[in-house]
């Protein structure tokens, strides 16, 4: 009985739960749909502070600011390398298994009109939305980006004071345990948002779309486990840890998002647990909050697979050059996406409009399948965020590997962070 006290444990169980009530009762999914809103919501409620208090103490605390500027540095450069590669496993694999052939077009008419009017990616409007006009505005709306850009400012700021400011990090430090309190709170009624989550899902969409579109659902699957266990694996071993320990590790926030299907649920979990690792809190402030605009490799693979798939479906042969146009056009708009249920959909549609070859339309013919796959993105989303803080945190010595070893791979003392 000990088992069903343990987080992980419970939220399987709801996991399950879900499928099995969606399943036998769909007209539940209204009611699923509002139970896990109001989970993820109550996640949303503390991320914004939660991210501005860890960026600013992290920063504050550290020694130089210089090792802040080279960290933001090198995270960036690997988000980018390491998104191209996303983007380039998924036009392989989409070559490959080619999903969309055979697909008939008119499959799409039995769906729900896709109604959007999408513009072209525009770069002086992402660079612009980056500096928030109104950060009260951007703390309410929990525009990560914006926070994460004005933390930064603020804790140089504070950190140019002196000892005069360290009244200030005293307080923030007090708040911010708060903060985490309150989220320990709200974790304990995670397997109830995953409930929801799976309930509504399976409820609203079923199992119909599957049968139609499984190869497309399938082949996403298969790209987003070998990213993860190749190229994720690889790069893990490379800088001198294990991959899989590092999942076992945060396994209870990995079933979270996927019953929730919005890696946005653990943020605050997953930047706690790195902190508890042995990571620098300057490294965790700064790599985890810009991972989620900037390292979104589940959503790159979803987009580059699904514009590959539509090409397919309508017949529409991509030279060489127009998939390198692909892979071009993705690592900008995928910039657009956040780690929020949906978001992809929306940023494929610029894509598409962008690349002006596969009709938008084609849309349609997703909609069905959207939400399963939404699953494998936000895992893959967080799974690369995660390692990715490891593997920066090591770069810069930021980690103290003892501890580390202690917590992550030594199963036997690891304490749960709720």
């Amino acid at each position: 009985m000990k088992y069903f006290k343990v987080l992980y444990v419970q939220v399987i169980i709801g996991i399950v739960a879900g499928v099995i009530v969606g399943w036998l009762f769909p007209a539940f999914a209204p009611v699923a749909k509002l139970i896990s809103e109001m989970f993820i919501n109550m996640i949303r409620m503390v991320i914004a502070p939660v991210i501005f208090f860890t960026i600013v103490l992290g920063i504050a605390g550290a020694g130089d600011l210089k090792k802040v500027g080279r960290v933001g540095g090198k995270g960036l450069l690997y988000f980018e390398i390491v998104t191209t590669l996303a983007i380039i496993i998924g036009l392989v694999v989409a070559n490959i298994i080619k999903p969309g052939v055979g697909v008939n077009q008119s499959a799409a008419a039995g769906a729900t009109a896709f109604k959007t009017d999408p513009k072209g990616f525009d770069w002086a409007d992402f660079i612009l939305h980056i500096v928030p006009s109104n950060i009260v505005d951007a703390f309410a709306k929990g525009d990560i980006i914006q926070i994460l850009f004005f933390g930064v400012l603020f804790s140089i700021g504070l950190k140019q004071l002196g000892r005069y400011g360290e009244s200030v990090t005293a307080t923030f430090e007090k708040i911010n345990k708060v903060l985490f309190n309150v989220l320990k709170m709200v974790m304990k009624i995670s397997p109830l948002g995953a409930f929801g989550g799976m309930a509504y899902t399976i409820g609203k969409f079923g199992f119909t779309s599957l049968a139609l579109l499984g190869k497309l659902m399938l082949t996403f699957y298969i790209t987003s486990l070998l990213f993860i266990f190749v190229i994720l694996n690889l790069i893990a071993r490379y800088y001198g840890f294990s991959l899989w320990k590092l999942l076992g590790y945060i396994k209870a926030e990995l079933l979270i998002v996927l019953g929730s299907s919005s890696s946005e649920s653990v943020l605050p979990n997953i930047m706690a647990k790195l902190e508890k690792a042995g990571c620098e809190r300057s490294v965790v402030g700064l790599i985890v909050p810009a991972g989620y605009s900037f390292n979104l490799d589940g959503t790159s693979i979803y987009l580059s697979l699904s514009v590959i798939f539509l090409a397919q479906v309508y017949n529409v042969p991509l030279s060489l050059g127009q998939e390198l146009s692909v892979i071009g056009i993705l690592l900008i708009t995928s910039k657009g996406a956040a780690g929020i249920t949906g978001s992809g959909f929306l940023v494929l549609a610029s894509t598409l409009t962008a690349l002006k070859v596969v009709p938008v339309e084609g849309l349609a013919l997703l909609i069905g399948v959207d939400r399963f796959m939404s699953e494998a993105r936000a895992l893959t989303n967080m799974i690369g965020n995660t390692v990715a803080t490891v593997v920066i945190a090591r770069s810069e010595k930021a980690v103290d590997m003892v501890q580390y070893k202690a917590v992550v791979e030594n199963r036997a003392r690891i304490v749960e962070v709720a």
